[in-house]
């Protein structure tokens, strides 16, 4: 009993418990030359030993479903079978927070995902540190000709030469910012100045259901390579405190494949979809590539 609060009654836990981060302060992992991600806290930090952070899915789930979970009796199971039917509240109970440094051009796509709570590094208050997201040749990639968003295609050198030297151009301007701070122009109009690929931080805070919805989409191949690389260095992270929830997410959303009512019809009666979108004709005909099915004529 806490004599300063005596109707809070402290109940010990009959079981021995462990931290899921293995009594560290982070995990971090190194992204491109400057980016970092790093796993500052989780909740549940503890757990029974030999249990993971799913454990946290498991009791939510069994006092939302009661009874019924009696029919699958093992986490593993009832894990997977919320996921595989899209049962997402018990999802909820895990939280994650992360510290994060980005190029702005990452963050601006990343802060679209309204689900987590972010604390950015305010350029009003402090100044911008000289670091910049600068790719090399290799990774400098054609406007893809299929995806509006995107590149996917090597460019010939010399047109990547000349969008490395224009970097160059840009980043210079780095030395007049802090001239113009020196000066005395204010932080926060100084700042205006300064391209998209210099570096941001933020802490990033988000339950395990939002963060699987954002990696499904951050990790597809037709996101950006660099949020990507982000976003595959959180599930690999993530993977390591909850390891049956990422077992399943790989094998019911990462590995699967989505049909349209338009599409199952196409393959129930043989006949091409009935569509006449450009857009949704490629896309059908790519996912029967991928299913390794023989395509469906539109002369059918």
């Amino acid at each position: 009993m806490d004599p300063e609060h005596p109707n809070i009654e402290h109940q010990p836990s009959s079981v021995q418990m462990q931290d899921v981060m293995d009594d560290a302060a982070r995990w971090q992992v190194k992204i491109h030359e400057h980016g970092m991600m790093a796993l500052v806290d989780v909740m549940p930090r503890l757990v029974p030993v030999g249990s993971t952070a799913d454990i946290a899915i498991v009791q939510a789930a069994r006092v939302s479903y009661g009874e019924g979970t009696k029919k699958i009796n093992e986490d593993r199971g009832l894990i997977r079978y919320l996921l595989r039917h899209r049962h997402t509240t018990p999802f909820e109970m895990v939280e994650f927070k992360f510290h994060i440094a980005m190029p702005i051009f990452i963050a601006r796509q990343w802060i679209r995902h309204r689900t987590a709570n972010v604390n950015e590094y305010s350029a009003r208050y402090s100044i911008v540190p000289d670091a910049f997201y600068h790719p090399s040749a290799e990774n400098i990639r054609a406007q893809s000709i299929s995806n509006r968003q995107g590149g996917d295609e090597p460019i010939d050198p010399a047109t990547a030469q000349q969008f490395l030297d224009y970097l160059d151009r840009c980043e210079s301007q780095y030395v007049q910012y802090t001239d113009l701070l020196d000066k005395g122009v204010s932080r926060e109009l100084a700042r205006i100045g300064l391209p998209v690929n210099i570096y941001t931080q933020w802490y990033w805070k988000c339950d395990l259901h939002n963060i699987l919805h954002f990696l499904s989409l951050r990790m597809d191949s037709h996101a950006q390579q660099e949020i990507r690389d982000y976003a595959s260095a959180m599930f690999a992270i993530i993977k390591k405190i909850v390891p049956i929830t990422a077992e399943a997410f790989e094998d019911y959303q990462l590995g699967s494949e989505h049909l349209t009512r338009l599409e199952l019809d196409a393959l129930r009666t043989g006949k091409p979809i009935e569509t006449t979108n450009k857009r949704e004709i490629d896309e059908w005909q790519a996912k029967q590539e991928r299913l390794g099915l023989a395509p469906i004529s539109m002369e059918s």
